[in-house]
């Protein structure tokens, strides 16, 4: 058969599946009864400005809504001026070992006397009563999360009511459409409430519900986010009557609703827009479309994102049951569809809770509901932010980065004044935690805030947008950033009285403690904090190298990087998390911050650094499975690293078990939402990423497939995933667990390295050559991890990895490659 010909067929057959995947899946959250009061039971929409949580409920309809900008407080700065001449006397106590000492005096000039962050609060509710509708019967609600449309329908005496919700990703509105399938059968009153204690709720001259509010003065930030929600209807035959504070509908065929939002926030220093102007215009554009063209409108825009993944694991019966149900059985059941629609679920979070020009995701998305919410749902920086973006580049959602990456920037600016005043460093630098107002001074006491590496990791994210893009002048307009975050370590690192490296002093390893430091997580040269710097240090260098600019600067930071403390392998064969070796191997603190280093740095590699990988493994396996959810989200990563596709699969397990099985855990709310708990949203986004790099990886100098496929899911599909060098896995199908046939789509040009798990072959005229040496497409380049240092009673032994196959292709610019298993 010739060749061209069997190219033909096999891109026919990637058409076909691509359809088949999409539309053989029922990617819907789907429930038989109403949400009640739980809140963590209503199913989220959101447009990256607007969140709203639908409940469902039958006679008194809620839902919850939020927007991105409505905190409480206002600029402020949490800077602790006292820091800089207490910070010699911080270092001699951590140096002598008097750690409980350093931490409080820490507490008493470092951490800041002003506010600990401010609160990401709710707006307020909707809120639609039907009258008579007590007895309901047939009830459905769902969550389409391949169209972002919710859907409640019932019937009452014969009649059969629906509910359709989006919040429009075009238009800035929530579209709330009711009908009934007999004519007339509508009636409802609408109305808004708010937790807000300034608050005023009217109906306005335009016959439109109107809330407006200011947000709350919290920790001595008076509260000045002006915000206002409008809400207006159309409506098919029968009435609308004003009330005093709500709008009644009676006896119509169809009713509309549209919600719109606006605050006053112009950006982190600047309160000077106008919510009111803002909201209405918002809800004018809306109000001049018909419903059908905002719905279309709406799916379009949402699916030219969510569509470009699609993933098929196969399906079973317990794929026939309500969400709750598969949530509840799942852990002893075969569901593999359920664990693609939870990798779906994350994505459709994404799109939902961070859009360009908005804020970043935070600690639960865009969604809350309490005016006090846990940990404010601000951003903590130590980990969690950041796993919320982990899935942007890899799940093919690289311009929903744009929110983290603004954030960043904004952080190197506020982040400058806080390193010079706190600690008489250049460049900028950030704690553990920030918020809406980018806060860059240490919150929460020394035990969590003392950690200076938020502007270190968030800063990695610039780099990793550019790897997967090759987008050179994002690259140029960022360096400055790239290279002030290096700035800090190198006028804040410090030489060690005993021992030969330059540390990070004061640090810690996130929130976490050994016995052998009194309790105190406050130390010197933690591990984490060393591969942050590592990274830092080796990104700039790179990013001059590929922009040209090399200068004197760069070069001392090729001296410096050789002067940190290479990472170390600890008398329990495990990585060391301190700079001595005083791990527990019965410690199973939910923080492995030191994995940093495997997840998301690629410093560790199976093939690089064989004894670290095994020291890594055995570090895992210590601190156990079962942990806080964002963990659990974490280590599914870490064991797709591990190339272990069957302890990956059994995190994915652990964290998808209903809240309150897992002992002293977290797991999963009725609504997929993630729980610590309560609702944190890292962990949807932390598995997500861990299933996309059980099946695509692209941080060890090659495109490696099928790394670490579970036994469970031995037969599959995927398209969609992007990896580093701007190559796109178009199409690829597995069957026990071997590539049958894969296309690549090379967006830059270059070689093309791939590891796989078989042998196979190129279609069509291409040279197919084994892969040797160092891969010569430089984003591939890794920097040089030091040789580790293992304790003497270590008895550490590589580990016995899985054969895989290595090729190279030298690619083109926007064509595409196929591949076969070959006889």
């Amino acid at each position: 058969m010739p060749r061209r010909f069997v190219y033909i067929l096999y891109v026919l057959f990637f058409s076909l599946t691509v359809c088949y995947s999409q539309e053989k899946q029922d990617l819907k959250l789907w429930y038989n009864t109403p949400s009640g009061d739980v809140w963590e039971n209503a199913l989220p929409l959101g447009n990256g400005k607007i969140g709203a949580m639908v409940f469902g409920n039958v006679e008194k309809e809620i839902i919850g809504l939020n927007e991105h900008t409505v905190w409480s407080g206002s600029p402020n700065r949490n800077d602790n001026p006292d820091a800089l001449a207490a910070l010699p006397q911080v270092r001699q106590l951590i140096f002598e070992g008097k750690y409980k000492a350093a931490e409080k005096l820490a507490n008493e000039k470092i951490i800041t006397k002003k506010s600990n962050g401010q609160m990401f609060q709710p707006v307020g509710n909707v809120e639609l009563t039907f009258s008579g509708h007590e007895n309901f019967q047939d009830y459905h609600r769902e969550l389409d999360i391949d169209r972002a449309l919710s859907k409640t329908s019932y019937k009452v005496n014969g009649v059969t009511y629906t509910r359709e919700y989006f919040t429009s990703l075009p238009n800035r509105v929530l579209v709330i459409r009711i009908s009934a399938d007999k004519p007339g059968s509508i009636s409802f009153e609408a109305n808004f409430t708010s937790q807000h204690a300034n608050n005023k709720i009217e109906v306005n001259k335009e016959g439109q519900l109107s809330l407006w509010a200011t947000t709350s003065t919290h920790e001595g930030v008076e509260g000045k986010v002006d915000f206002n929600a409008l809400l207006a209807t159309k409506t098919v035959n029968g009435n609308t009557v004003q009330t005093e504070q709500g709008i009644k509908i009676e006896k119509v065929d169809e009713a509309i609703l549209f919600v719109s939002i606006a605050s006053n926030f112009e950006d982190y220093l600047n309160l000077n827009a106008d919510e009111r102007k803002r909201a209405k215009e918002f809800l004018n554009k809306a109000l001049n479309k018909e419903y059908l063209e905002l719905k279309s409108e709406h799916i379009n825009e949402y699916q030219k994102l969510f569509h470009r993944v699609a993933l098929d694991l196969g399906s079973s019966k317990a794929a026939e049951k309500p969400t709750n149900e598969r949530l509840a059985n799942f852990r002893n059941t075969e569901d593999p569809s359920f664990v693609a629609l939870y990798f779906h679920y994350g994505r459709y979070l994404l799109i939902s809770s961070s859009q360009p020009g908005g804020q970043p995701a935070n600690l639960q998305g865009i969604w809350n509901g309490s005016m006090k919410p846990a940990w404010d749902s601000k951003y903590t920086i130590n980990i969690n932010a950041e796993m919320n973006y982990w899935p942007a580049e890899r799940t093919n959602l690289s311009e929903l980065h744009e929110p983290f990456l603004s954030m960043v920037k904004d952080l190197s600016s506020t982040g400058r004044e806080t390193a010079k005043t706190m600690y008489g460093a250049r460049g900028w630098m950030a704690h553990h935690n920030t918020d809406i107002w980018r806060i860059t001074g240490p919150i929460d006491g020394a035990f969590w805030g003392i950690w200076n590496g938020g502007g270190a990791w968030v800063s990695q994210h610039l780099w990793e947008h550019y790897l997967y893009t090759g987008d050179k002048a994002f690259l140029k307009s960022n360096f400055d950033i790239l290279k002030g975050a290096a700035e800090f370590y190198v006028d804040f690192l410090i030489k060690h009285p005993y021992y030969p490296y330059l540390v990070v002093a004061p640090g810690n390893s996130p929130e976490n403690a050994p016995e052998a430091h009194e309790g105190s997580s406050i130390t010197a040269g933690s591990t984490m904090d060393n591969q942050l710097v590592f990274d830092v240090f080796s990104t700039a260098i790179q990013a001059s190298e590929v922009l040209g600019n090399n200068d004197a600067f760069i070069d001392s930071l090729k001296v410096l990087k050789n002067q940190l403390p290479p990472m170390q392998i600890g008398k329990h064969n495990q990585l060391q998390e301190w700079l001595d070796d005083v791990d527990s191997p019965e410690d199973n603190h939910r923080h492995i911050s030191h994995l940093y280093g495997l997840f998301p740095s690629n410093q560790i590699s199976p093939y690089r650094t064989p004894q670290l990988f095994a020291a890594a493994k055995n570090t895992l396996l210590q601190r156990g499975d079962v942990s806080t959810g964002w963990s659990m989200g974490w280590k599914v990563n870490w064991w797709a690293k591990m190339q272990d596709g069957n302890h990956a699969y059994k995190l994915i397990t652990d964290q998808l078990t209903p809240v309150g099985v897992n002992r002293g855990g977290g797991g999963t709310y009725n609504n997929l939402f993630d729980a610590h708990p309560p609702f944190q949203i890292d962990g949807n986004f932390g598995c997500t990423s861990g299933i996309s790099e059980m099946l695509l990886q692209s941080s060890d100098e090659a495109v490696h497939l099928l790394p670490a496929v579970p036994d469970a899911l031995h037969t599959g599909y995927v398209g969609g995933l992007t990896a580093r060098g701007g190559f796109e896995l178009v199409a690829m199908e597995w069957k026990n667990k071997e590539l049958v046939v894969f296309t690549i789509k090379s967006k830059l040009g270059g070689n093309l390295r791939l590891r796989v798990p078989n042998t196979i072959e190129v279609i069509g005229n291409n040279t197919l050559k084994r892969g040797e040496g160092a891969n010569p497409n430089p984003f591939f380049k890794t920097a040089k991890t030091a040789e580790a240092l293992i304790s003497s009673k270590s008895t550490i032994k590589p580990l016995q990895l899985a054969e895989t196959f290595l090729y190279d292709i030298e690619t083109t610019k926007g064509r595409t490659y196929t591949f076969k298993m070959s006889k």
